[in-house]
């Protein structure tokens, strides 16, 4: 159990410190600044972040099983939400009910009973050329390539991607044995809080849009800084890794790029739909795949950074 390590109390512990620290600091900034759209909106977020650092947690105190159940519910609600932006057809509700209620699962399945080689084929190879196959046998053929697509997609970032997250409780890394879960603390962490700097930053500093047309929020300086710092902060928590100081600060570094990259084409998404956010199920920050939107492009990579040179 997680209670037991003390290295993984130490990052629970300084994860909450942080939490009511920022709790503190947004009441201080209604105080002495008023309400505003801006405090509102961070004020929410913090409220948010509370929440889902509590059920992580939790959900970590089950270990193994209880982080591969937490990711599987987080890709059914993004998975949900992903597809209620895709308008559907009749010829596509049988190979969405086998993605919903067949592969999400299977795919969850493997990371739980660590079959690595079936995992890391299975949505990428038999769930691609499954989806159309099962639309083409429902005789629909408009917008046919446009449509699978889509859920092929879908099923790639909400799914797969993301499922790579728990899988790294699976990698037997020598002198780290047991000790996986600080691996999933490090990757949420560094990645979360990467985005929650680069907002900071941004609101503070920021001024050059990066792609204004896609996200007006994304700046320059909103980049530099929160990338930076949150490259240092991964390389500060070093210890907790089977990492050494600078090949920790080489990994933050990538996976807080492939983050903003992550974020960056989910907000292509939302813009093609006409959309502010993929949905509303957390207050202050839209929905799952809005906030997850980041670890999806960095989940998979830094699994396999850690699986081929670390174990």
């Amino acid at each position: 159990m997680i209670i037991q390590d003390k290295a993984l109390e130490i990052l629970i512990g300084g994860l909450f410190g942080l939490l009511l620290l920022a709790t503190l600091a947004g009441k201080l900034l209604v105080w002495f600044k008023g309400r505003s759209p801006v405090i509102d909106n961070l004020n929410a977020r913090i409220r948010a972040w509370w929440v889902m650092c509590i059920f992580s947690v939790a959900a970590l105190c089950f270990g193994p099983v209880g982080s591969t159940l937490l990711f599987a519910a987080i890709s059914l609600l993004a998975l949900r939400e992903c597809i209620t932006l895709t308008p559907t057809r009749r010829g596509d509700h049988e190979a969405l009910f086998w993605c919903f209620f067949i592969i999400l699962p299977v795919q969850y399945l493997l990371v739980a009973t660590q079959w690595y080689g079936f995992f890391a084929v299975f949505i990428p190879v038999y769930a691609f050329l499954f989806i159309p196959v099962r639309m083409a046998l429902a005789g629909d053929s408009y917008n046919f390539l446009e449509r699978s697509a889509k859920i092929q997609w879908s099923m790639m970032a909400a799914v797969y991607c993301i499922s790579h997250a728990p899988a790294l409780l699976m990698l037997p890394i020598a002198g780290f044995e047991n000790q996986n879960i600080k691996l999933l603390l490090f990757l949420m962490i560094v990645v979360q809080i990467s985005d929650v700097l680069q907002y900071v930053f941004g609101k503070l500093f920021g001024k050059r849009p990066i792609a204004p047309r896609l996200s007006p929020n994304k700046t320059l300086e909103g980049f530099v800084g929160g990338i930076a710092a949150a490259t240092l902060v991964g390389t500060l928590l070093w210890w907790a890794t089977p990492f050494t100081p600078w090949q920790a600060a080489l990994i933050s570094l990538v996976i807080t790029l492939l983050g903003f990259a992550g974020g960056l084409c989910m907000s292509a998404i939302k813009r093609d739909r006409g959309v502010k956010d993929f949905g509303a199920i957390i207050e202050g920050h839209g929905g799952m795949m809005d906030r997850i939107d980041s670890l999806c492009f960095a989940a998979p990579i830094f699994f396999h950074l850690v699986r081929f040179w670390f174990t």
